[in-house]
């Protein structure tokens, strides 16, 4: 999911997409860490005219593309998944530099049929420890949870405006933690980067 306006991101002449963690821009991270996963057989990323230099991007990658609206998440999410025809769909966002595709195999395994759609949650701990101050934090039985993005849907069933049952894989990967919506997150992101190439 590529397509959105990141107005969080304040005004830097750079779509959020685009912004560039460990020298590479974040959407490419993203789809190369999504792309060597085991559990992926196509890969499309929503753009439209909000991001249009990730569209030519992506493009002159040869990354397969759908132009959706830009106006909301579930919006440009029902669009995407028009042209898709498996069963169920994983979906991404592009704000998520620091992924791995371990990470989506997991999520994968994590994934039965009959859950129709699961999320990946990170324990608020880890997310604060990252010095990121989460925007969305969900109360479980077990404690409180932030919403990572990355999330299993069954696409028919979304598509038919069914509600589904949710299910919460419980994680504490701080790769998830640091979703890029601010600038400061952004910085985040990027020291981590910098911080694993020392390693």
């Amino acid at each position: 999911m590529a397509g959105g306006k990141g107005t969080r991101m304040g005004r830097c002449g750079i779509e959020k997409p685009m912004q560039s963690v460990g020298g590479v821009p974040t959407i490419q991270r993203v789809v190369s860490a999504v792309s060597r996963s085991r559990a992926i057989d196509r890969v499309l990323v929503s753009v439209s005219s909000n991001t249009p230099e990730t569209e030519g991007f992506l493009s002159s990658k040869g990354v397969e593309i759908i132009r959706t609206s830009g106006e909301g998440f579930m919006e440009d999410l029902h669009a995407a998944l028009t042209v898709l025809d498996s069963d169920f769909v994983m979906t991404v966002p592009s704000d998520l530099p620091m992924i791995m595709a371990w990470e989506v195999n997991a999520f994968a395994d994590f994934f039965r049929p009959e859950m129709e759609s699961a999320i990946v949650v990170v324990d608020e701990g880890t997310v604060l420890g990252t010095g990121v101050k989460p925007s969305y934090v969900i109360e479980l039985d077990d404690g409180r949870w932030v919403l990572s993005g990355l999330c299993i849907v069954d696409r028919k069933k979304t598509l038919d405006g069914v509600y589904l049952n949710e299910e919460y894989m419980r994680t504490d990967w701080t790769d998830l933690a640091v979703n890029v919506n601010t600038q400061h997150e952004l910085d985040l992101a990027r020291a981590m980067c910098d911080n694993r190439v020392r390693d």
